[in-house]
């Protein structure tokens, strides 16, 4: 009986409150496949992360996460600083559900809850992925400065229920204000960067934003990290580039640099946030990242 035993936990306010009324049914999904379900509840920002690190440590081997990018971000940074072996399970009910996309993860909930519950009565796994790490950070998606980090506060100011159009409207306010980036310094093994950008994306996985595959090489389970970095770029150059990321033919463009990395520092001159996965860190100047090879299981 305990070997069918997951812990689901959920944020009910992600996708603007969808995930809260999708809850009953996943449990139900659960429940019918034979699966006992112990269900947990965000209150707060970063009680998630604080909540799965206590249930690793108490010995909790099947977490299941329902929600978005943030509540994946919290739940991995829960599971990594316990020494423990879990497996997570990914149900995307969140606004940009970047990390599904990327790991082809259905975003029909009620069938990637059905598929969750048929792999873990088979006692199987989806795969084991890479994780990225800045400074004391761990990251499923990307880490970035300079424009993404404008669109993704833009984001963070909207309270409008528009769903994933929200990234538009996002992106609309940040290039009204400005495209002006950091002055960057950049070593790795690999290659060195000095001097300004638009933004530098260093992607573990292929999604960003909600709407971008800014990163269609990238892939969590070949041990690397890929960085890209927009040289400085006007508005107009900004939104001629758009349709060649949509279209993946940005890769190549001689306003973009792309390397392929497994660790690097990255240096700014001031102070400057950064994202981890679409969360905003605090003001910093020196980031330290690398990619950290087949740590984490994913149901």
């Amino acid at each position: 009986m305990t070997a069918n035993i997951v812990h689901l936990f959920l944020n009910p306010t992600a996708n603007r409150g969808r995930a809260n009324q999708c809850k009953s049914r996943i449990i139900r999904i659960l429940e019918e496949s034979g699966i006992s379900v112990i269900t947990y509840l965000s209150q707060s920002k970063k009680d998630l992360e604080t909540n799965i690190f206590n249930c690793v440590e108490k010995g909790a081997t099947r977490i299941i996460v329902a929600g978005g990018d943030g509540s994946i971000h919290e739940a991995v940074n829960g599971i990594l600083k316990s020494n423990n072996e879990v497996m997570l399970g990914i149900i995307p009910i969140g606004t940009g559900n970047d990390f599904a996309k990327s790991n082809n993860i259905s975003l029909d909930w009620e069938h990637t809850t059905k598929m969750l519950s048929q792999r873990i009565l088979e006692k199987k796994m989806l795969r084991v992925i890479d994780i990225g790490k800045c400074n004391n950070r761990f990251f499923i998606n990307s880490v970035g400065c300079g424009f993404d980090v404008k669109v993704a506060l833009a984001a963070n100011s909207i309270k409008l229920p528009i769903g994933k159009f929200i990234y538009l409207l996002a992106f609309i306010k940040a290039l009204l204000k400005g495209t002006k980036g950091p002055y960057l310094e950049i070593q790795s093994n690999e290659f060195s960067w000095k001097g300004p950008v638009t933004f530098a994306s260093i992607n573990n996985s292929s999604w960003v934003g909600g709407m971008f595959n800014i990163a269609p090489m990238a892939d969590n389970t070949d041990g690397e990290l890929d960085i890209l970095i927009a040289k400085p770029m006007t508005r107009l150059q900004i939104l001629f580039m758009v349709p060649k990321i949509l279209n993946k033919t940005h890769d190549g463009s001689k306003q973009i640099v792309h390397k392929r990395i497994t660790s690097l520092l990255l240096n700014s001159k001031k102070n400057i946030y950064c994202q981890l996965d679409g969360e905003i860190q605090p003001l910093q100047k020196r980031f330290e990242i690398q990619t950290l090879k087949k740590i984490l299981t994913l149901l």
